[in-house]
């Protein structure tokens, strides 16, 4: 059967400063939370840190170059904070704005749209110890960053988000498997709620520069969770508890709905972690969006049982934490319809990330990624077919351009179509990069 894409459908890759741009100490860029994070030990897995990573400071012409190749009409990559303001608050750094410049008008030269992420992870070390997201002046901070972003770069880039899976906020700060590396989760709620109005009031304050062509919008994963056996308590629970109070709910509920869900305040109020949320609060989190990005790799069905076993090796796996005894990709028609019914998501929505890691040490093996290649088609399939029922999908990112930095993966779990040579920073195209320009070239592929 042949998949064809509807016409100017985007075809793209994605990657985020913190995981690709090294650099780290070089030309005013100060530490992020994930480079003091990586020297934590037993944060990282083999003690790795984020200083080089795929040198992409330096070789972005090469990384531009590899796009080209591909054939991608867009590319999402996100500034770090570190680089464009080293303190977080103050003065702006000249290096950091002619480096994305250059990067930028690359991008722009080529044909390629750039699509940008405010943030991607990676606050200032500085911030962090003067509270971070968990201090209400980060809305100012954050306002402050995004604007000196939006006065130098906003009408160079077609499309903006505010926030890269602000999940990782929580992960960060409840359970502490993320920079900054806290578990409290009182603190944490509170982050997340000052994060949304952050989110809230840059998508104001972009409004009043009154671009004419850029567009806003957030990323938000989802990781939908389905009761493995319908009508048991617990894994009904877990279902529910995995959505709405320590996943997509979050998040979704209060941009879309204007409001945290009953069952998210309940359990908040419950344990004596509901955040304070000013007057005006909500109005400003839920403000009218251009675009919706969707970070999707898999659904889960929650075994109750099954999963105590697992917990421990989940909580240091890393990456993205994609335990995948089965794949449920075909559920990404579900949850795309769930965007549009239950959320009333009536904008268009992209896949900004969708990839496969496969770990080893054996290259060839690493280069001959038909996984990938299997695992990406059976996205592409439900997507398709959530197409043509009628959901706005206008584009798909894959993750990731090329082998990087995974967070608490360290260097281990491999995204990349492109391999990554760490000691001599040679870029080389896996077979699933091959595959993907044909589908690109194509719109679609075929599939016996």
């Amino acid at each position: 059967m042949k998949y064809q894409f509807p016409e100017n459908f985007v075809w793209g890759v994605a990657t985020a400063a913190q995981q690709i741009e090294g650099g780290a100490f070089e030309d005013g860029r100060s530490a992020s939370i994930w480079d003091v994070f990586a020297r934590m030990p037993g944060a990282i897995k083999h003690g790795e840190v984020p200083d080089v990573c795929c040198d992409s400071y330096h070789r972005y012409e090469t990384d531009i170059g590899l796009l080209k190749k591909l054939g991608v009409k867009s590319y999402r990559f996100s500034f770090s904070w570190s680089r464009i303001i080293p303190d977080g608050v103050g003065e702006v750094n000249p290096a950091g704005i002619a480096y994305y410049k250059n990067l930028i008008r690359g991008l722009k030269e080529a044909g390629i749209i750039p699509n940008a992420t405010i943030y991607h992870w990676d606050l200032p070390y500085a911030l962090q110890v003067r509270g971070g997201f968990g201090n209400r002046d980060m809305i100012k901070w954050y306002l402050h960053y995004a604007e000196v972003l939006f006065d130098n770069f906003g009408e160079d880039v077609d499309m903006w988000a505010t926030f890269n899976e602000p999940i990782a906020v929580y992960v960060g700060h409840a359970l502490g498997w993320f920079a900054p590396g806290i578990k409290d989760e009182a603190y944490a709620r509170q982050c997340l709620h000052h994060l949304l109005v952050c989110h809230g009031e840059a998508v104001k304050l972009f409004r009043k520069k009154n671009f004419s062509n850029a567009r806003i919008g957030i990323v938000v994963d989802v990781w939908k969770h389905y009761p493995a056996r319908k009508g048991d308590p617990d894994d009904e629970w877990a279902a529910l508890y995995n959505n709405e109070i320590a996943g997509y709910g979050m998040f979704l509920n209060p941009l879309f709905l204007g409001c945290y869900s009953d069952v998210h305040m309940k359990y908040m109020k419950e344990n004596q972690i509901a955040p304070v949320i000013r007057e005006g609060d909500m109005e400003t989190i839920c403000q009218k969006l251009d675009f919706y990005g969707l970070n999707f790799y898999n659904a889960i069905f929650d075994n109750v049982e099954e999963q105590e076993r697992k917990k421990q090796e989940q909580a240091k796996a890393g990456g993205n934490y994609q335990d995948r005894p089965e794949c449920h990709t075909e559920m990404l028609v579900d949850v795309l319809h769930m965007l549009v019914e239950k959320y009333k998501i009536q904008i268009p929505i992209y896949i900004t990330e969708n990839g496969l890691p496969v770990d080893g040490e054996n290259k060839e093996e690493l280069l001959n990624d038909q996984d990938r290649i299997d695992y990406v088609k059976s996205v592409l399939i439900p997507l398709h077919k959530a197409i043509e029922e009628g959901i706005d999908v206008r584009g798909y990112y894959l993750w990731s351009l090329m082998d990087n930095f995974e967070w608490s993966a360290g260097f281990d779990a491999r995204y990349g179509i492109h391999y990554t040579d760490y000691e001599t920073q040679e870029r080389i195209p896996k077979k699933s990069a091959f595959w993907y320009v044909d589908v690109i070239r194509n719109n679609g592929f075929e599939e016996v």
